[in-house]
């Protein structure tokens, strides 16, 4: 299986890397058109900010590429939130893949969200094995509201989307590759899709 993890400057793509490998699997990092448009599997990673993130995307034409992709993607973080419609970080126009904008928590709470909480509410085959109110890893200001797209929710000052899915489109809040063995599971899971 050729797995591609998207390459444009904003990843946490070594620990992505890693994951996959501690699986059984092998991916590759690129931000190559063809090799991204011939994967059986493309990983979305994004650590960083969204404005800038959107910006190298450009660079390279990914943000053209990525929406038309007929396999399994997977968006992680800031990824996801770069499927979204919009992001008020940066005044950010996302990708537009799923039908929901990004918005800062409120200033009631700590920002950002750091550490471990749970994912509830969950929907598809992506979280097959994994039981509901299950620990997941998460670093972040922003969020998906819950939208129709949304297969996973998470409570942090407000509940929200932890995960979305549209078509061949999956997007996840949380770090899998962060998340220990549920995280991995849920790796595998969109592997196996």
């Amino acid at each position: 299986m050729k797995i591609a993890i998207i390459d444009y400057g904003a990843g946490n793509l070594q620990s992505i890397l890693f994951a996959i490998e501690r699986i059984g699997f092998t991916a590759f990092v690129t931000k190559d058109w063809n090799l991204i448009k011939t994967a059986d599997k493309v990983i979305f990673p994004g650590v960083g900010e969204a404005s800038s993130a959107m910006e190298k995307l450009k660079e390279n034409g990914l943000h053209i590429l990525i929406p038309t992709l007929k396999q399994p993607v997977l968006g992680i973080c800031l990824g996801m939130q770069l499927m979204c419609r919009t992001s008020e970080e940066g005044n950010t126009t996302g990708l537009g893949i799923f039908d929901v904008d990004i918005i800062k928590f409120s200033k009631e709470v700590k920002v950002p969200q750091m550490g471990w909480n749970t994912i509830y509410n969950l929907k598809t085959t992506l979280f097959q094995g994994i039981k509901e109110k299950e620990y997941m890893y998460l670093v972040h200001s922003f969020y998906a509201s819950k939208c129709s797209n949304t297969i996973a929710n998470t409570d942090y000052d407000t509940e929200y989307s932890s995960a979305l899915q549209k078509d061949n489109f999956y997007g996840v809040q949380f770090h899998p590759e962060k998340s220990g063995v549920f995280g991995e599971k849920i790796l595998l899971n969109f592997l196996n899709l």
